[in-house]
């Protein structure tokens, strides 16, 4: 209650706004799990003091305090830790603790969030301009455009775009399925590939009807995570059975983070959707 109170009566001269550049060697609590990932890919992982749930890579970084999930933060368990700067992936909440985050006399960069290839590479350069490791953020970026190269050629090998159906989770015998504006959409695109729902923007559930006229070539999901589908899940739903995807056994599990992070091993993970859409030369 005393930081909140700190916090809001801070005039507005003393109050810190949005910083593009942190100081040399600040101590920082990153927020957003491709944002804490740029963070050690840059060689500054000795600089975090704090990281929220979803940041769970690399493994060294769960040694680290847990400030909570990123959309549901605690603006006076961040601020008890006294970090000199803040990193906050852009979708991170709720909006009234960034206010007062932004109001506290730390600096702090929201990291932009577009689920995109130009995305990935504008995280990389600013979270680099923050930290002072543009040049290492510069070769960060040159490393990751490549491995997309790789992934150009390969949908280009493929020719025909084939089609994915993203599922979140499963609830009372219906899919949560993933529509446009969502990142598995961006993965999907990513991968040469259309989205099998692409009617609606964000998540819906999905009737037995949108299911079989979906007509997926493959079913992505997310690794076990106590919030995803399991493949079990979908095997008790019969209008499943009628798709390509359960024809050919092409059903894959991903871990969220490398899966959706849109971070420096996304053209990894777009590889791993590629080779599994055109496996057994389906």
């Amino acid at each position: 209650m005393c930081i909140f109170l700190a916090v809001t009566t801070t005039p507005q001269s003393a109050r810190a706004k949005k910083a593009d550049v942190f100081p040399e060697g600040a101590k920082i609590i990153s927020v957003g799990g491709a944002v804490t990932e740029i963070v050690y890919a840059l060689g500054a992982g000795e600089q975090l003091i704090a990281r929220d749930t979803t940041s769970s890579y690399p493994d060294e970084v769960q040694k680290l305090p847990d400030v909570g999930y990123m959309r549901n933060l605690s603006p006076e368990g961040i601020l008890s830790l006294a970090p000199d700067a803040i990193l906050l992936d852009q979708g991170s909440g709720p909006a009234s603790t960034v206010e007062i985050l932004e109001n506290a006399s730390i600096p702090m960069l929201e990291v932009p969030e577009h689920f995109t290839r130009e995305g990935v590479r504008e995280k990389i350069e600013k979270i680099g301009q923050a930290l002072h490791r543009q040049d290492k953020a510069e070769a960060l970026i040159k490393e990751v455009e490549q491995e997309f190269a790789k992934n150009d050629q390969l949908i280009k090998d493929h020719g025909d775009a084939k089609r994915i159906l993203f599922v979140l989770t499963v609830q009372n015998g219906r899919l949560m399925a993933a529509g446009k504006d969502t990142a598995a959409d961006g993965i999907i695109r990513l991968s040469g590939a259309r989205n099998a729902i692409d009617g609606y923007n964000g998540y819906k559930l999905l009737t037995d009807e949108a299911i079989i006229n979906s007509s997926p070539d493959l079913i992505l999901m997310m690794g076990h995570s106590g919030i995803s589908a399991t493949v079990e899940d979908l095997y008790k739903i019969p209008a499943v059975e009628t798709t390509p995807a359960f024809k050919h056994k092409a059903i894959k599990q991903m871990d969220g983070l490398y899966l959706l992070g849109f971070g420096p091993r996304t053209p990894l993970a777009v590889r791993e959707v590629i080779d599994a859409l055109y496996q057994n030369g389906q």
